[in-house]
């Protein structure tokens, strides 16, 4: 007899988590308490409810969470200029560990036994959900049942649905999308279809957020973006929330045709997967502000941080937002953002994020020094002949003693 009486369930409402709600109830004999979060995906959340409610669960929990994952999470994130493999923004992988730390909140709430996902065994997601929940409660019972029944495809869902009598809205008449979708307020993911040969491009109907960048307008825009202490608070002089902020900054560059990102990526698990991401918002904010870092932060703290990131980016990635090796490396990465403060002027036009102004307070650019007119002794370009000479005097002595290069 299973020991598990109650369960929270991340819930979106759709088909897989539906099906989920009433397997746990048949296969554990267990009370299920369902989780829907808002992290801004562009979807009506209230319907997971009247669907839970269908499927006979009495603890319903419905949450706005789009301020608390832009400022905990996405804001910290782009501190350090976070990029996985080169290109990837990390959208999906920020918003598990807000998810997880709200199931265990859930669980502890409701004295549950055990929290559960809707995530496969092929992805990354489970990683990341399981991970942290560990973190946080490090007793917890996690129920994953696509590592553990054998509904291993859309067809064997609905005919479950059927024989259940699961109130599953299939949407028909309406065109289904091919594409496995994720999307929150930071990003858009698109898997699957056409998508799964990599020499295939993606079909210009897909794309929701962005138009392409030939239809954009054929005038630029020009956005200002205020900073205080790395974070964006303010856009063309107005003050805004963190969610707004990300909102409006995916409007305005979604327009222009900005955001679009088609890559193979190396998955947690060990498979390579070809993805699309639209993240518009995001592309603006990546370049506005290593700007305003480009004035304001020490060149030898910008290199060092410029170092770690890598490594910060593959732990978000990889599931490790709970761990101490990423709050050590947050620590230091906010430390830094003490004086990137400032303001960013950035042209948007067909695709492109341009930075064509940026001016802070604490700026560390220095016109007197950097001038190429009559710097009036600010600086001695004698100087610069005795710090050559000693960082070529080990070349030197070798090829005085005859070592070649190759």
């Amino acid at each position: 007899m299973s020991s598990i009486k109650k369960v929270v369930l991340a819930y979106s409402g759709g088909l897989d988590t539906s099906v989920i709600v009433k397997w746990l109830q048949e296969t554990y004999n267990c009370e299920v308490v369902t989780f829907t979060a808002d992290i801004g995906q562009g979807e009506e959340v209230e319907p997971a409810r009247a669907k839970a409610q269908a499927l006979g669960v009495k603890e319903i929990y419905i949450d706005d969470l789009r301020e608390e994952y832009v400022r905990d999470f996405v804001f910290p994130m782009f501190r350090a200029n976070a990029i996985y493999e080169g290109e990837y923004l990390l959208g999906t992988s920020i918003a598990r560990p807000l998810i997880s730390k709200r199931l265990i909140e859930i669980a502890n709430e409701t004295g549950a036994d055990a929290i559960s996902h809707g995530a496969t065994g092929k992805g990354n997601d489970q990683v990341r959900f399981e991970l942290g929940a560990y973190a946080l409660k490090p007793g917890v019972k996690v129920i994953a049942p696509w590592r553990e029944w054998d509904l291993n495809s859309r067809d064997k869902l609905m005919a479950y649905c059927e024989e259940h009598n699961i109130p599953v809205d299939f949407s028909k008449g309406k065109k289904k999308s091919p594409y496995s979708m994720d999307a929150n307020l930071l990003h858009i993911s698109y898997e699957g279809g056409v998508l799964e040969d990599p020499w295939t491009e993606a079909e210009e109907d897909m794309w929701r957020w962005s138009v392409s960048p030939e239809a954009a307008p054929d005038q630029p825009t020009y956005i200002d973006l205020t900073y205080e202490k790395g974070d964006i608070v303010a856009i063309d002089g107005e003050r805004l929330s963190p969610a707004t902020v990300l909102e409006r900054l995916n409007k305005v560059a979604g327009d222009n045709g900005i955001g679009r990102l088609d890559i193979v990526e190396n998955r947690y698990v060990g498979m390579k997967s070809r993805g699309c991401y639209e993240t518009p918002g995001g592309t603006v904010m990546m370049k506005a502000h290593r700007a305003i870092e480009s004035i304001t932060l020490d060149r030898e703290v910008a290199h060092l941080k410029d170092e770690l990131m890598p490594k910060y980016a593959e732990l978000i990635y990889n599931g490790y937002w709970w761990s101490p090796e990423r709050q050590m490396l947050q620590t230091a990465i906010d430390q830094t953002q003490e004086h990137v403060n400032g303001d960013v002027r950035l042209k948007l036009y067909k695709g492109g994020v341009h930075v064509v102004g940026r001016r802070s307070a604490e700026s560390l650019f220095d016109e007197k020094v950097a001038t190429f007119e009559d710097d009036a002794g600010a600086y001695d370009q004698k100087d610069a002949e005795g710090f050559i000479k000693l960082n070529a005097l080990r070349m030197r002595i070798a090829a005085n003693k005859g070592r070649k290069l190759r």
